[in-house]
This record gives C-alpha cells, sequence and structure tokens, in this order.
C-alpha cells in the first residue's frame, strides 16, 4: 500500500469487530490478513493501535497505515542458515519475521530470501513459524526431500522441540492431548475433549524455574502440530507464553518466550540456541 486509508465508521457498524469493519478500506482482502494487520498495529482507530476484536463505535477513524519498505537481504531478515545436507537446509528465523508471503500483503519474509542462502538450489519452505516465534525454519532442496518430508509428517515420526519460558510454576512432565478448533478466527480453541491423533498433542517437560519471577522455562515435543498448538495448549494448562498477545499478557513489541530449538527427521537433524 502506497498510501494511508481510512474511513469513519457508520451507525450500522457500530459494536462490530475491527478486523471485519476494515473490509471497507481493503474490500479485497481475507479475514486474515485484516486480523495481521491489526496485530501489527497498522491499524489505528481515533490515531491509536487497536487488536483485531476491538468493537467499534459509530463516528471513530480508522485509519490504515501505509507499509514502510522492508529489508531484502537475509542479513537485513536475520537469517543464518544452521544446517545443510543434499536434501535439506535449516535456517535461523528469528521472532518479529514473517516465516512466508501472505496473501494480499507485501513486505518481506524468510520464504522469499531462501533463495539467497543457498545459491544454485531451489529450496522450498517446509514448515511454517508464527511471526512472533523465532527458531529453525526447515526447507527442501530437490524432489526427495520434500517426499522424505511428506513421508515423515504422515507417520507422525518427525520431532519438533520447542524452548519456551511461560507463567507460573511447571514441574516434571505433562502431555497436553486436547483438541484444537483451529477454524478462521484470531486464536486457537482448546476443546474439552481428547485428539485421538498423537500427533496433535504436546509433550512438555520442565527444566528450570525463576522463582522471583514465578516463571518456568519448558521443553516442548510435538510431531505434525496445528496452528497455534504449543501456544494455545500451555495457556489452556494455565502457563501462557511470556510475551504471548493472544493467549497471555504479551504487549505490542515485547518479544514472545517460543523458540523452535530442534528438528528430527530421517537423515537430518538441527538445532539452534534460543535468544533468551
Amino acid at each position: 500500500m502506497a498510501e494511508n486509508k481510512s474511513m469513519r465508521v457508520a451507525e450500522a457498524s457500530a459494536g462490530e469487530r475491527l478486523d471485519r469493519v476494515t473490509e471497507t478500506v481493503l474490500p479485497d482482502s481475507g479475514l486474515r490478513l485484516r486480523r495481521r494487520l491489526c496485530e501489527e498495529g497498522r491499524v489505528l482507530v481515533d490515531d491509536c493501535p487497536r487488536g483485531p476484536g476491538y468493537k467499534v463505535a459509530a463516528g471513530q477513524r480508522i485509519e490504515l497505515l501505509p507499509e514502510e519498505a522492508g529489508p531484502a537481504s537475509p542479513a537485513d531478515l536475520g537469517l543464518l542458515v544452521v544446517a545443510k545436507t543434499r536434501n535439506f537446509v535449516a535456517v535461523y528465523k528469528p521472532g518479529g519475521v514473517h516465516s512466508a508471503a501472505i496473501a494480499g500483503k507485501e513486505g518481506p519474509c524468510a520464504e522469499a530470501v531462501l533463495a539467497d542462502l543457498v545459491p544454485g538450489e531451489v529450496p522450498v519452505l517446509l514448515n511454517r513459524l508464527d511471526f512472533l516465534t523465532s527458531g529453525l525454519l526447515l526447507a527442501a532442496l530437490n524432489p526427495e526431500g520434500e517426499s522424505i518430508w511428506r513421508r515423515a509428517e504422515e507417520t507422525g515420526i518427525i520431532r519438533k522441540f520447542y524452548l519456551a519460558e511461560v507463567r507460573g510454576r511447571l514441574d516434571g512432565m505433562v502431555t497436553v492431548r486436547s483438541r484444537l478448533d483451529t477454524a478462521d478466527r484470531a486464536t486457537t480453541r482448546v476443546l474439552d475433549e481428547p485428539d485421538p491423533d498423537p500427533g496433535r498433542w504436546t509433550d512438555v517437560k520442565a527444566v528450570g524455574h525463576d522463582r522471583r519471577a514465578d516463571t518456568s522455562r519448558v521443553l516442548c515435543l510435538i510431531a505434525r502440530g496445528a496452528r497455534h498448538q504449543i501456544r494455545a495448549h500451555l495457556a489452556s494448562i494455565d502457563h501462557p507464553i511470556i510475551g504471548d498477545p493472544l493467549y497471555g499478557d504479551g504487549r505490542e513489541g515485547e518479544p514472545m518466550h517460543l523458540h523452535h530449538q530442534r528438528v528430527e527427521l530421517p537423515g537430518f537433524t538441527a538445532e539452534v540456541s534460543a535468544p533468551f
């Protein structure tokens, strides 16, 4: 978007969610894109950034800020190659960087510059991390790599380890088996029923505790995973991730303490330390 777009809330729209009202200024956009813009602080209501669930009032002025020109190189985005074989490359992505392009949205993302990290290759992104999550992105360098990844996901033998810092004291180990509702909404809903698929469970192991801050460091293991799985599962057991703006008390601009630390699949392993 090259310039600001704005509107006034009509009487008929009073009480509606901000991410739905903004369709007036972005008529060809999807709901997910509009939510993302709200979460990034680019949607102002009477000059104040508001979240996607904010209920608007008649007469309020909504302004959509233009996106600044973004960095175009892996170094600008903070991307680094962690491990590389004939079939795969693992890349470190810091928090605050999009993994992949979002429909209808311009701007830099890790996927767009992967080829710059592996000259002569045609990498295909295999996994995605949330905007605020740091850690490993994996890409296949050939059809064989894509096939290995696909089979490993189907059989549930991929092991993805995430390090997180959460609120409260958590000791020992726990497996969160709750089924997740990932329908098109800002947050993933945790249901009061177990998921029969172990590939959707989250194994949580406590690895440290800060008594003064009343926080715990935990290692989470998932196989396939679902959108926001670890974030929603940890919050459901009363241990939201520090800095999580959707499932915890994170504030805009605050880093989220969730990091994809290690990935294991047949013939390939990669690991990278957390920034927290």
